[in-house]
């Protein structure tokens, strides 16, 4: 993960053929096919010259270049150009979605995973829930845990799998049930500890385990 300038707000690609990548938005930025553009979008559906982001007083401002499928804010098309708040959601096209955080020190994008509520940091082992950091640190046990799920997102993961993840081969064969339910009970009263009103870690009852991780 490449190391960013906290004061300068970002561009994360979401959806779509960049998926991943992520630009500093410390000057102009024009989104386009053509290979000049500072983010390049190598789809038919894309304008040359798409549009393009400014940092402005006001703060970072979008507007469309005349493209001719448009691009959208929040999912609305857009007609004027716009100050972007944190956490806005752009698309040009239908090709590629981005979103925009004023600042990678709150809400960063890790090991190219989808935002949403909860985020990971698989490397300093760190959780933001909300763009709230978790704090103290998960157990390496939790941490197992809840980075197969992360790993996995929406994906059931079935019992044995969860096991053998977090205790190793050589101690999963003596690894019971009420093991793991405490486990997973720990892990989910750590998580609601900064975000109450969403139960992340849903049980499917005779399959296992899986993450619901809603966007921003």
């Amino acid at each position: 993960m490449a190391i960013l300038d906290q004061d300068f707000p970002l561009l994360i690609a979401e959806e779509g053929p960049l998926k991943g990548q992520r630009w500093q938005l410390d000057g102009t930025i024009v989104l386009g096919r053509e290979s000049t553009c500072n983010v390049v979008v190598n789809d038919r559906q894309i304008s040359r010259f798409h549009a393009r982001l400014t940092p402005t007083f006001e703060g970072v401002m979008l507007e469309d270049l005349g493209s001719k499928n448009g691009t959208y804010h929040n999912g609305t098309p857009l007609t004027a150009p716009v100050v972007l708040q944190d956490g806005d959601h752009i698309a040009v096209g239908i090709a590629q979605q981005f979103q925009y955080l004023t600042s990678d020190a709150t809400m960063p994008l890790l090991d190219g995973g989808k935002p949403g509520r909860l985020m990971m940091d698989r490397k300093s082992r760190r959780v933001w829930i909300r763009q709230q950091e978790l704090v103290p640190s998960l157990s390496a046990q939790q941490f197992k845990l809840l980075w197969l799920l992360y790993d996995r997102q929406g994906q059931v993961v079935s019992r044995p799998d969860l096991v053998t993840v977090v205790w190793g081969d050589d101690q999963s064969s003596g690894v019971s049930d009420q093991a793991l339910d405490a486990l997973v009970r720990r892990l989910r009263e750590r998580l609601a500890a900064l975000d109450p009103s969403h139960q992340y870690i849903d049980t499917v009852r005779g399959h296992g385990v899986r993450l619901d991780n809603p966007s921003l």
